[in-house]
């Protein structure tokens, strides 16, 4: 697997077929995924007008390679700011950081449910978020109230704005409910929903 810069240039590649383009956004995805992988996937694929079969809209991709890479943009850019303290952190002793690495993602366990904003608009939120539990969604930013979601082996308490899982507690395992779940996402994956 090449890195993201690589694939972010394949899913521009006017002279790959629209699957390999495709294919090259999908690894895109899974090298910087904001919500997850499912919801990011999702979320670009509703945001761009990915159709089911990419050949009937190739620039498509591009829409989303590009809503992505302005995202990860944004990152970066607090990325690197960070590497800079922490290397002056090393050099002056500190082998635990004052402040934790730029978070790169909020956990949006139900693929559907995610923010409709471009994701550069949503990325410095997801930064400014704290780690571990949230009581309050940071997307959002406000109280939208919750609501429970179950993926089969977690119980999920998501943010009824947007979905973000502010906690999660492991739960017996549910075969029925993974199964409804996993037929789900493939819907998701093939782009019927």
């Amino acid at each position: 697997m090449g890195s993201f810069t690589t694939h972010h240039l394949r899913a521009h590649d006017r002279g790959r077929s629209p699957a390999q383009r495709f294919g090259a956004l999908r690894t895109c995805i899974a090298e910087f995924a904001p919500y997850g992988f499912p919801a990011t996937y999702h979320h670009l694929c509703r945001s761009a007008g990915i159709p089911a079969e990419p050949e009937m809209d190739a620039e498509a991709v591009v829409r989303a390679v590009e809503e992505l890479h302005a995202a990860r943009e944004i990152w970066l850019s607090e990325f690197r700011a960070w590497q800079v303290r922490r290397r002056a952190q090393k050099a002056a002793g500190v082998r635990v950081p004052d402040l934790p690495e730029p978070r790169r993602r909020l956990w949006y366990p139900d693929p559907e449910s995610h923010p409709a904003e471009p994701l550069d608009l949503v990325m410095p939120r997801i930064l400014g978020a704290p780690a571990g539990e949230l009581a309050e969604c940071p997307v959002c930013g406000a109280d939208r109230g919750t609501r429970v979601w179950h993926d089969g082996y977690t119980e999920h308490l998501l943010c009824a704005g947007c979905g973000a899982s502010l906690a999660g507690r492991p739960t017996a395992p549910a075969p029925d409910v993974e199964a409804a779940r996993a037929e789900r996402w493939r819907l998701v994956w093939r782009r019927r929903v």
